[in-house]
């Protein structure tokens, strides 16, 4: 199977180590904020957030005044990622402590009697409570914002919080900000949502604080984990006679097959199980202590499997409970391979995991980053990892080939968007007479050239400097903090945009400038209504520029694999930003608008997929009709206003320059 993705690290341990307070560096930098009362923390699972959240919160209580602090958390499973830890052990001022009766997680009952339990907490001495975001949600329904004064709210995995009204949560939240009392502190891996809605509105994201922890940070800073693989490979058929070619027995696995309301499920989804094991050996037995399937391999080996799509409660809940023993949490032969439906993916903390597989397309793409996350934690002796989208390849004769053709194309609507996760951040400079080099960037073997496209990269923050010449530079404080931190989020909403990807894909007429100035341009007006036009147009062009340069570094890093191989650490992808820049002889945004964000994609597409279909999906796409809406005709007549402006003539529809 091809891989679309291959990321290597440096494995330089530093962000597993902690400071004298018992503090890692992403928990270090969020403690350096905890004085704010709005406070976001965006890092990838495994940094650390749960802790993390610990520290201010205590400081907030024995510090800062305030009265209680509440966790809500999506899921009881993730309550236990909040239990007692004795933080004073490793030198902090405090240790963390949740009364049984008070983590509401493990208690018995519906949300209805939990809702009493908050009644109870906010009368108490009691100082922490944990619970669900529909318990805490209920909460305030009934006791109003007021009842939560002088209080944190900590939300984790707020990328369940919408800003569309409909979201109750989300409203919720709206109004405790409104109301100014309580201190809010919201965490999450994966700052978007799979429908393209706003997390937070603008007006409200502005209030917040936001400390950014990247993956490339995370990951660079580990001692084992070095490599991720990140691939989607196609199936025609049904896919448990397909899985055997990309499961490994010998990897330390999640699978998750798909929901039985989905086209790839079988309908049957515990006789899917069956197959799977059968795909893997022969059946041997249950363990009566773990409830784990064993399964003998032909080469002799017996696998311990955690099957968790089993509905009977009993045997699913043995097996639940052995995963998350707290005994076994370091023993990598506990359990070999884990099949799960819903389960098993945020909040579920398992090291050894080298291969999260999943059949089909999730929800969204925010499922398939959470899903991700289970990899990339890193293990003694794991030293690499891997993710993979198993999905049916579309096939035109089918009557509902619209959704398969969909899932296609969501499928590298996330392998772009982790590109670009994984990838260090940009900090792009227009290009003048009077640039020099940012300070603390290593600009190569040569240094910096003020007469060349320069390329600097600071190793400890995990910054690309790069320099573009005609590129918008922001003008207000927020346009500013968009282009800095949420350049993934413009970038979320561009690949998630449907047109934007069929055309970029399969028509072959379209010209980039459509896409990269057109298609972009209304996404971040729509993102950002707020922004000034040059605001805006610095916002279009920064994400562009993110995007189109990742795309041609991973081109150019593949050409020079051998070269890198040879060189060793960690230069793949900043050689490949290097080497792009250095095959053009001026840097420009004209250049970046230029290329289509979506032709790389298209390649590797055109070697996993069977040249048949493919020619067969592209007839389909090109047989829809392109709606464009009146706002993009006029965005489309300015540009054809402002070529005419500068070049003293319209555009020519014969010229051969796209």
């Amino acid at each position: 199977m091809p891989e679309t993705l291959s990321v290597t690290y440096a494995q330089s341990g530093a962000s597993t180590q902690s400071n004298e307070r018992g503090m890692r560096p992403m928990q270090e930098r969020a403690w350096a904020r905890r004085g704010e009362q709005y406070l976001l923390i965006k890092s990838p699972p495994a940094s650390g957030k749960s802790r993390a959240l610990m520290f201010i919160a205590l400081d907030k209580l024995h510090r800062q005044g305030l009265r209680k602090a509440i966790i809500c958390v999506p899921e009881t499973a993730i309550g236990a990622s909040f239990a007692d830890e004795p933080l004073s052990r490793f030198g902090f001022d405090w240790d963390w402590q949740v009364a049984p009766r008070w983590n509401l997680c493990n208690a018995p009952g519906g949300d209805e009697g939990k809702v009493g339990a908050v009644q109870t907490f906010l009368a108490s001495a009691g100082r922490v409570l944990v619970c669900t975001h529909a318990t805490f949600r209920f909460a305030v329904a009934r006791f109003g914002c007021a009842a939560f004064d002088d209080c944190l709210i900590a939300v984790d995995e707020v990328h369940h919080v919408s800003a569309n009204p409909d979201n109750r949560l989300g409203a919720l939240l709206a109004e405790l900000i409104a109301r100014a009392r309580a201190h809010i502190l919201a965490m999450t891996g994966s700052y978007f949502r799979g429908d393209a809605a706003p997390v937070l509105t603008p007006g409200d994201e502005a209030k917040f604080d936001t400390v950014t922890y990247t993956y490339y940070e995370q990951l660079n800073g580990y001692q084992h984990l070095k490599a991720l693989d990140i691939g989607y490979a196609f199936y025609t058929g049904a896919y448990v006679d397909r899985i055997g070619d990309v499961l490994d027995p010998a990897e330390k696995t999640i699978i998750h097959i798909p929901s039985v309301n989905a086209r790839e499920s079988t309908k049957d989804k515990n006789r899917e199980v069956e197959r799977i094991i059968d795909a893997l050996g022969s059946w041997q037995g249950t363990d009566e202590a773990t409830g784990f399937q064993l399964v003998k391999t032909a080469q002799g080996r017996v696998l311990r499997i955690a099957d968790l799509v089993d509905d009977m409660p009993a045997r699913r809940g043995r097996v639940s409970a052995a995963l998350k023993d707290p005994d076994q949490k370091n023993n990598r032969d506990h359990v070999d391979i884990i099949i799960a439906l819903g389960m098993a993916k945020e909040g579920f903390d398992w090291i050894w995991c080298e291969h999260a597989l999943t059949v089909g397309y999730r929800s969204s793409l925010t499922e398939i980053v959470q899903i991700i996350g289970r990899a990339t934690r890193d293990a003694p002796g794991k030293t690499r990892a891997r993710f993979t989208n198993l999905i049916a390849e579309p096939d035109a004769s089918e009557e509902n080939v619209a959704e398969a053709i969909n899932d296609t194309l969501k499928a590298i609507a996330a392998s772009l968007l982790m590109e670009q996760v994984l990838a260090p951040r940009f900090h792009f400079t227009p290009k003048s007479p009077d640039s020099g080099p940012a300070d603390g960037f290593d600009y190569g073997t040569t240094g910096y050239n003020p007469d060349g496209n320069n390329i600097g990269f600071n190793e400890h923050s995990g910054q690309l400097h790069m320099e573009i010449k005609g590129l918008a530079r922001p003008e207000s404080p927020e346009a500013s903090r968009i282009c800095r931190e949420d350049l993934n989020e413009v970038i979320t909403a561009f690949v998630q945009d449907k047109t934007a990807i069929e055309r970029g894909m399969f028509d072959e007429e379209v010209a980039p400038q459509e896409l990269t100035q057109a298609r972009m341009g209304k996404i971040v007006r729509d993102k950002y209504p707020d922004l000034g036009e040059r605001d805006q147009e610095a916002v279009r062009q920064h994400a562009i520029a993110a995007l189109n340069v990742t795309q041609q570094a991973r081109q150019a890093a593949v050409s020079g694999a051998e070269t890198d191989a040879r060189a060793g650490g960690n230069t793949a992808l900043i050689e490949g930003v290097r080497r792009f820049a250095m095959d053009v002889r001026d840097l420009d945004i004209d250049l970046i608008d230029s290329i289509n964000p979506f032709s790389a994609a298209y390649a590797i597409l055109a070697k996993t997929m069977n040249e048949e279909r493919l020619q067969q999906v592209a007839r389909v796409i090109a047989a829809r009709r392109v709606q464009i809406d009146p706002e993009e005709a006029r965005a489309l007549a300015r540009r054809a206003l402002k070529f005419r402006q500068d070049r003293g003539r319209l555009p020519a529809v014969t010229s051969p320059d796209a």
